[in-house]
């Protein structure tokens, strides 16, 4: 799903927003999931996150007719550090970007421009590429397979289905294998590079929460929006027509009408109309900074100014709003089994392996407890696979998923992660105020995310600065 809440960071420049959103943040968070630490994910009753769409669902062969590509004449467009960049790559990444933006993603710019600044990407991700060969970062097979295996298991689908799948719509296995390792690789070395220069100390948390406690501790809001689209080559006259439309619903719902109503009657974004705009309680980091801020200091219920940003004008309306100082977060206490892979047992064994285990306990023939003492390859399998209580964030996205799936007393299907293949049975639930440490860290959480960018962006030149970079012309 490419929507407004699919960018992590807010981006509001249109190359940082191609960037991370429609080139890496879309695809990243379905294959491999959020990266974001406990404390920046502390809500209270946020429904599960939509499941990974297939790559291809929508027919993958379709990326190359989008951009009218001429796949039996391709060429070297530039070289980075001997990483190639060819006509094809930047065909392809602009024809997904395009095919995004109808999808309700946002408006872009003209086609010269686009490519443009595609090829800007393509060149400082080939410049990060090259820097993590040289200091020996790698993504083993064992982690690409486990990406894989963990995309065909949140499906539904084998293996085997998830190949043929890809077959059936023109997509090499084996290239979208390299390319799956590249965006993994890009994300290791960008928390691994851009986090550590990101420093922020006690007297920035305290100086933070000083200037306003309530809205800048805050962790969650509810926002829904009704957007009135501007197309990417509108007339002046076009224009100004939208931006009175968006005037004219931003005072109907002002004076009290249904805002649910209007938007099902009026929002361009397909994502949310449905749900009368809502997005749900999120995060603060996991909303667009447009939302953010143009909704500070408004009560519930109240209806922001008309705001613009690429995709068109957007009325926004609060609904719910809920910070450090009020807010409750859930934690899990669970037990599960963990088998690891080896080059001699695959993960496919295993989960036929844990499937078998799973049986046992929904037949009744042994409980989860013994079978973990028996089986599990965890330090946790000598206490019957007993994880404690914990806190969103604690355990890696693939578990948490599962986990937050399952009701009490429920046991899930096998869970293929980095660590192997795990079952898991969800004990109790509970809900939980954040402590004082919790509200410090959420503030440290939006002063992050607002440094992030910055942080990366200078990272980002600086390698493209010492990369030897030669453009070459169309044949």
């Amino acid at each position: 799903m490419t929507d407004f809440t699919s960018l992590p960071r807010a981006m509001s420049a249109v190359r940082p927003r191609l960037l991370s959103a429609l080139v890496h943040g879309v695809c990243l968070s379905l294959l491999i999931g959020s990266t974001a630490p406990a404390w920046a994910q502390l809500r209270r009753n946020e429904s599960p996150s939509v499941a990974p769409r297939i790559p291809g669902a929508r027919n993958m062969s379709t990326d190359l007719k989008l951009a009218g590509v001429q796949t039996t004449s391709d060429f070297i467009v530039a070289v980075v550090n001997q990483e190639p960049i060819t006509h094809t790559d930047v065909d392809k990444r602009v024809a997904r970007i395009q095919d995004a933006s109808r999808n309700g993603g946002p408006a872009l710019p003209p086609p010269d421009e686009l490519r443009s600044q595609v090829l800007d990407a393509l060149i400082d991700e080939k410049s990060q590429v090259s820097f993590a060969k040289s200091i020996n970062l790698e993504i083993s097979d064992a982690e690409v397979d486990a990406a894989i295996e963990n995309i065909a298991a949140q499906n539904q689908l084998s293996l085997s289905d998830l190949k043929q799948r890809m077959a059936s719509d023109g997509l090499d296995f084996q290239r979208y294998r390299n390319s799956l390792r590249e965006q993994i690789l890009l994300q290791r070395l960008r928390e691994r590079e851009v986090t550590p220069r990101i420093q922020i100390t006690d007297a920035d948390v305290d100086a933070f929460m000083k200037e306003d406690p309530a809205a800048q501790t805050e962790v969650a809001l509810n926002v829904a929006h009704i957007l009135i689209a501007v197309p990417e080559k509108a007339t002046p006259a076009q224009l100004q027509a939208l931006q009175a439309k968006a005037q004219d619903i931003q005072a109907r719902a002002a004076r009290g009408e249904n805002f649910a109503k209007l938007a099902k009657d009026f929002s361009d974004d397909r994502n949310t109309r449905d749900q009368g705009g809502a997005f749900g309680l999120r995060d603060v980091s996991r909303l667009p900074e447009l939302f953010v801020v143009t909704t500070q200091g408004l009560k519930i219920g109240q209806i922001a100014p008309v705001a613009r940003s690429n995709a068109g004008f957007h009325i926004i309306k609060v609904v719910e709003r809920e910070n450090s100082a009020q807010a409750m977060y859930t934690q899990q206490r669970a037990r599960h089994i963990l088998l690891r892979s080896t080059p001699q047992l695959p993960t496919t064994e295993l989960v036929k392996r844990m499937t078998e285990i799973r049986k046992q306990v929904t037949d009744g023939q042994s409980s989860f407890a013994q079978l973990a003492r028996q089986y599990s390859e965890d330090g946790s399998g000598s206490k019957g696979g007993d994880l404690g209580w914990a806190s969103p964030g604690q355990f890696v996205p693939e578990f948490e998923k599962a986990l937050s799936a399952l009701q009490p007393g429920q046991i899930s299907e096998p869970v293929v992660s980095r660590f192997g293949v795990h079952l898991i049975q969800l004990i109790e639930r509970r809900e939980v105020q954040l402590t004082e440490q919790q509200k410090r860290d959420a503030a440290r959480t939006v002063l992050r995310e607002r440094r992030f960018e910055s942080a990366y962006e200078e990272w980002s030149r600086e390698l493209r600065a010492g990369a030897y970079v030669e453009m070459r012309d169309a044949p």
